[in-house]
């Protein structure tokens, strides 16, 4: 995603990451109304509040550093890069979980249509993305507009079949749940309590803007948020409301409308068409906050990659300006945790709520930094400190109340499951933080372990070769009365081939140089040349050839004479062999 690509308008931002936070409408009105009842309306409203704190806090620190990342980013440039790293593993969790989730409900609400497997369309659908992004931002852009405007439209369709239907039919049914008593030993403040903790999932996506900002046009960004906020801030209320007029209480705490809260509503106000558009505008919704993972975490992994935690090998880009090899790594990683967890999307919920909420908390503390570490920094807009601790304490309550949520159908706490992903993903980070200190301990210890080996095996090839050299050192002789150079050259090959020398003398014995032929010493210096392993020397002797001057020179040169190579002598050697004292015949 580099910059000479087009800059996102409001329009293309606000669909990337509207259509993750505004998919949380399928699912966060049910889950507010399963923990709060009739006061789940209630905690969507003070979500919504939260929220509009939260506005400014992301635009006071986006505005202020304006690069990829989110917390990430914010933590980066007020603390260390191990802090940073840590809001980073978060925030991968967090949309690695949004991801799986989104695309296996989305083939869930699909399911109601076509009938199809589920994991392996929720494979074919993590896959499709997967392509569409490495495509580029601006085609992901295109889809995630069409996409966007659908579900809007599908959910003004929806709302005014419901509006119509309560005018037909009165809205007691609302003032009937109203009147309901709580479950024994419940209060009103404990059921917003755990009503807001759950409702706190519907601003999932809220931080996926940050995480692209760079690919967004000047002062787009504050606008994403201002979107992100009225539109959660009208839908997710609207139809706790519209569902608390329409069913009891007892019937929306049933498993069926926890999944399907929207269809329910569509085909009891309007028939089964009307469920028909939320189930297709369901499936496209959630495919489109997959989308919306897929954008952010390339971002985000872009951001840390260029900061040198994550290996360099992720930041090869395609044509398109994609870095390609991120979003194949983050498929890979979403389609094993879908295959570990069988499609058990309760299994990511822990995951998925802790993940998110910890992020938006580190992010207020970044805010809170930055006003401290970086107070000359020039910034669009200023969240007030009053704004920035009401919002920590609100989100740190939502985060205490999602881990002290009691487990529910036999699985592990919310707590638990979130530590089995949590502990892999940030142990990398670590190593690769700490991976120059890693390499050295690594380094020590194999010399530690080798060096007494590594010894030996010097000495040991010292002593070896101190043997070959002392072996190779050995001289040879040869005496010629001044053969041509093809004998001599018979005589060399016969060295080469048959004892381990390094230097061979080719002496010639003369009572007057004369006698020595005029083409010898050249013909010694070609074979030289020819043979640049063995040094060949030239040696002329004044004397006559005898067994005395054998044992002579044998001494003289240290050579023991059964070294020293004479031809085959003729009928008129004045000598036996034997009385050479064991000269060797080699030709």
């Amino acid at each position: 995603m580099s910059n000479q690509h087009k800059k996102l308008d409001q329009l293309s931002a606000t669909a990337i990451c509207g259509n993750d936070i505004s998919s949380s409408v399928l699912y966060v009105s049910a889950l507010a109304i399963s923990f709060a009842g009739q006061y789940a309306w209630v905690t969507l409203l003070i979500v919504s509040f939260v929220l509009y704190l939260f506005r400014k806090i992301y635009g006071e620190v986006v505005g202020a550093l304006p690069l990829n990342g989110g917390a990430y980013n914010a933590l980066l440039n007020t603390t260390s890069k191990a802090t940073a790293s840590f809001a980073a593993t978060l925030t991968l969790l967090s949309y690695m979980a949004t991801a799986v989730i989104s695309a296996n409900e989305g083939i869930h609400y699909l399911h109601h249509i076509i009938k199809m497997p589920v994991i392996i369309s929720t494979i074919v659908l993590l896959g499709a993305f997967a392509i569409l992004t490495i495509g580029g931002i601006s085609e992901s852009a295109k889809v995630a507009i069409g996409i966007f405007i659908f579900h809007l439209s599908s959910l003004v369709i929806l709302s005014g079949f419901i509006v119509y239907f309560l005018l037909q039919n009165g809205v007691d049914t609302f003032f009937y749940n109203w009147h309901l008593p709580l479950p024994e030993g419940g209060s009103v403040t404990h059921a917003i309590f755990l009503g807001f903790a759950a409702s706190m999932l519907g601003v999932s996506g809220f931080e996926s803007s940050a995480n692209f900002v760079e690919e967004q046009a000047k002062g787009v960004f504050p606008k994403t948020l201002r979107n992100m906020w009225a539109i959660v801030s009208v839908i997710n209320p609207l139809m706790a409301v519209f569902a608390l007029a329409i069913f009891t209480v007892p019937v929306l705490q049933g498993e069926d409308f926890q999944n399907t809260l929207l269809i329910k509503m569509g085909e009891y106000t309007g028939g089964k068409y009307i469920a028909y558009l939320i189930a297709a505008d369901a499936f496209l919704v959630l495919s489109g906050a997959v989308l919306t993972s897929f954008v952010g975490v390339t971002g985000l992994l872009e951001r840390m990659t260029l900061d040198r935690i994550m290996p360099p090998f992720f930041l090869k880009k395609n044509k398109k300006g994609s870095s390609y090899r991120i979003i194949i790594m983050f498929f890979v990683l979403c389609v094993s945790v879908l295959l570990i967890t069988q499609g058990n999307v309760k299994l990511l919920a822990g995951v998925y709520t802790i993940s998110f909420l910890s992020v938006m908390a580190l992010f207020a503390i970044g805010n809170i930094l930055l006003k401290i570490k970086r107070s000359k920094l020039p910034r669009p807009e200023k969240a007030s400190w009053f704004s920035v601790i009401i919002a920590i304490i609100a989100v740190v309550t939502a985060l205490i109340g999602n881990i002290m949520m009691p487990p529910k159908d036999g699985l592990p706490s919310n707590f638990t499951v979130f530590l089995y992903y949590f502990i892999p993903f940030i142990t990398f980070i670590i190593i690769m933080l700490n991976r120059t200190v890693l390499l050295k301990l690594t380094l020590k210890t194999i010399d530690g372990i080798f060096n007494p080996i590594r010894k030996f095996i010097l000495r040991l090839d010292k002593k070896i070769q101190k043997i070959i050299d002392d072996i190779n050192s050995q001289e040879f002789v040869f005496f010629t009365k001044g053969d041509d150079i093809a004998t001599l050259n018979k005589v060399m090959l016969y060295i080469s081939k048959n004892e381990h020398t390094k230097k061979i003398k080719i002496v010639t014995v003369v009572q007057d140089e004369k006698e020595i032929p005029e083409e010898l010493p050249e013909e010694i210096i070609f074979l030289d040349k020819e043979y640049p392993k063995i040094e060949v020397e030239f040696v002329v002797e004044n004397g006559t050839f005898s067994p005395e001057l054998i044992r002579k020179l044998s001494k003289k040169w240290n050579i023991p004479i059964n070294f020293m190579f004479i031809g085959s002598p003729g009928d008129k050697f004045p000598y036996r062999i034997e009385e050479l004292g064991g000269v060797r015949l080699i030709i």
